[in-house]
C-alpha cells in the first residue's frame, strides 16, 4: 500500500481514537453517555453504508430496515430460543447478510430514483412485517431484550457500552479503509465514476455493487444487534423509513466517499438535536436551517468541504 495513502488515513484514525478517548472527560453525568453511545452506533452504521453511497455510488432509504432486522433476531433468537447474545447477532448478521444478496440480485440491476424507490419499498415492507407479525415480534408494542453477556461477563451500564462501542467504531472504520484501499475499493470507485467505463475494462460491476450492499447490510445488522441488547427493548420504528432518511442525511452532510466525513456527519446528526432543545417548538426548524445552509456553502459535505478550504488557504499562504 502507498505510504502517502497510509500517513493520513493513520494520522484521521489516530485522531479518532484520541477524541474518542478524551470525550467521557466532559461527559458530567449518564445521560452523556447515553447520546454518546447513540452516536457511536450511528457513525458505525453510516461508515457502512458510505461504502454503498459514497464509493459504490448505490442509494438506499432502506437501510434501517437491515438495522432492525439485526436488532429483532438477537431479540428473539435470545429470549425465544435461548442462544447466547452473540451467537445471535452473528447469525443475525448472517441472515441478513443473505437477505441482501438475494434482494439485491434484482433491485441493484436498476439506477437512479428507480433504485431509491426499491430500497425503499424492502424498508416499509420489513417495517410492515415487524409491526404486524406479533406473534413473534411483539407488534407495535415491540419485545424486551436480554443483555448482553460473553463468556459469562455482561456488557452494563451507559460507560461499558461507550467504551465497547467506541473500540468498534474504530474497528469499522480500519475495515472501511482497507477496503477503500483494496481491489473492492478501486472498483467501487470505478463504477461510480462510470459504470459503463468500468465494465469495458473488465470490472465485474455487478458483483462489486452486490458485495458492497451485502458488506453494508451486515454493518447495520450488527449495529442493529448491540443497540437491542444495549436498550433492553426495541419496537418496530427503529427500521422506519424516516429512520433510513436519517443515516443517509448523516453520510451526505458528513461528506459522502469519505469515511471520516460519515462518522462527523453522525456526530453531528445525533448531538445536534440535543444542542438545540433550548429551541423547544423551533427546534426542528434550526435543525432543517443548518442542514439547508450547510449544504448550500458546503456542497461536498462538511469534511471534504473543510479539507478542500484548508488545502486552499495553505497554497495562498504558500504563494509569494
Amino acid at each position: 500500500m502507498n505510504t502517502a495513502l497510509r500517513t493520513p488515513r493513520v494520522a484521521g484514525l489516530g485522531a479518532l481514537a484520541l477524541v474518542l478517548a478524551l470525550a467521557p472527560l466532559s461527559f458530567p453525568n449518564a445521560y452523556f453517555y447515553d447520546v454518546a453511545v447513540n452516536a457511536l452506533f450511528n457513525a458505525i452504521v453510516c461508515v457502512g453504508l458510505n461504502l454503498l453511497i459514497g464509493y459504490g455510488g448505490q442509494i438506499s432509504l432502506g437501510h434501517a430496515g437491515f438495522f432492525a432486522l439485526g436488532a429483532y433476531g438477537s431479540a428473539i433468537l435470545t429470549t425465544r430460543f435461548g442462544l447466547p447474545p452473540l451467537a445471535a447477532m452473528l447469525a443475525s448478521a448472517a441472515a441478513v447478510g443473505l437477505l441482501a444478496f438475494a434482494v439485491g440480485r434484482p433491485i441493484l440491476r436498476l439506477k437512479g430514483h428507480y433504485l431509491a424507490m426499491a430500497t425503499l419499498g424492502i424498508g416499509i415492507i420489513i417495517h410492515i412485517v415487524l409491526k404486524t407479525e406479533s406473534w413473534l415480534t411483539g407488534g407495535p408494542d415491540g419485545m424486551g431484550v436480554d443483555p448482553f453477556r460473553v463468556a459469562g461477563l455482561e456488557v452494563a451500564g451507559d460507560r461499558m457500552w461507550y467504551w465497547v462501542a467506541a473500540a468498534l467504531l474504530l474497528l469499522a472504520v480500519w475495515v472501511a479503509l482497507n477496503l477503500i484501499d483494496s481491489p473492492l475499493g478501486r472498483a467501487l470507485r470505478a463504477v461510480h465514476g462510470s459504470e459503463t467505463g468500468a465494465e469495458v475494462v473488465g470490472v465485474d460491476t455487478g458483483r462489486y455493487k452486490m458485495l458492497v450492499f451485502v458488506v453494508s447490510a451486515v454493518f447495520a445488522s450488527l449495529v442493529g444487534s448491540l443497540f437491542a441488547h444495549k436498550n433492553g427493548f426495541i419496537t418496530p420504528d427503529i427500521g422506519s423509513f424516516f429512520r433510513s432518511i436519517e443515516l443517509v442525511t448523516m453520510v451526505v452532510l458528513g461528506g459522502m466517499a469519505s469515511t471520516f466525513g460519515a462518522v462527523l456527519g453522525a456526530f453531528i446528526l445525533t448531538l445536534l438535536p440535543q444542542l438545540l432543545a433550548a429551541f423547544e417548538d423551533y427546534e426542528a426548524m434550526v435543525l432543517g436551517a443548518i442542514m439547508m445552509g450547510t449544504m448550500i456553502f458546503m456542497p461536498k459535505g462538511l469534511l471534504p468541504s473543510l479539507a478542500l478550504l484548508l488545502a486552499r488557504r495553505k497554497g495562498g499562504e504558500a504563494r509569494p
